[in-house]
């Protein structure tokens, strides 16, 4: 039996396995991306998603009480380009070939918040 003497190692596993995904929630967010994952997938991604969120849990304990809210660093605004649209020798039939559903000019896809299978 291994005794960790690193408490900074001893910290990552023990948030690793706070953060520990089951396999059902792995089928879970496999379904909601509509990936097919075969076990030994399922089994290697239940490991590397539980890592990330063991992780990210470490963000808690950051004492951010003297930073103040911000949604970008560099202080600039407003930095835009104009839009140039190239043409294209792509035609409306050849991206209808390679859409599996296309009604009205668009492309039709399930909805977003479908429960249906």
């Amino acid at each position: 039996m291994y005794i960790y003497k690193d408490t900074a190692n001893l910290r990552l596993m023990f948030l690793f396995f706070m953060s520990k995904l089951t396999k059902k929630d792995v089928e879970h967010i496999a379904k909601l991306s509509k990936l097919s994952l075969s076990d030994a997938e399922k089994d290697k991604f239940q490991a590397q998603l539980s890592s990330v969120l063991g992780y990210v849990e470490q963000l808690n304990e950051v004492d951010t009480s003297g930073v103040e809210p911000t949604a970008q660093v560099t202080g600039l605004s407003n930095i835009y380009s104009e839009d140039e649209v190239d043409k294209s020798e792509i035609t409306k039939d050849d991206i209808k070939k390679n859409a599996p559903k296309f009604e009205n000019d668009a492309f039709k896809v399930p909805g977003v918040f479908n429960t249906e299978n």
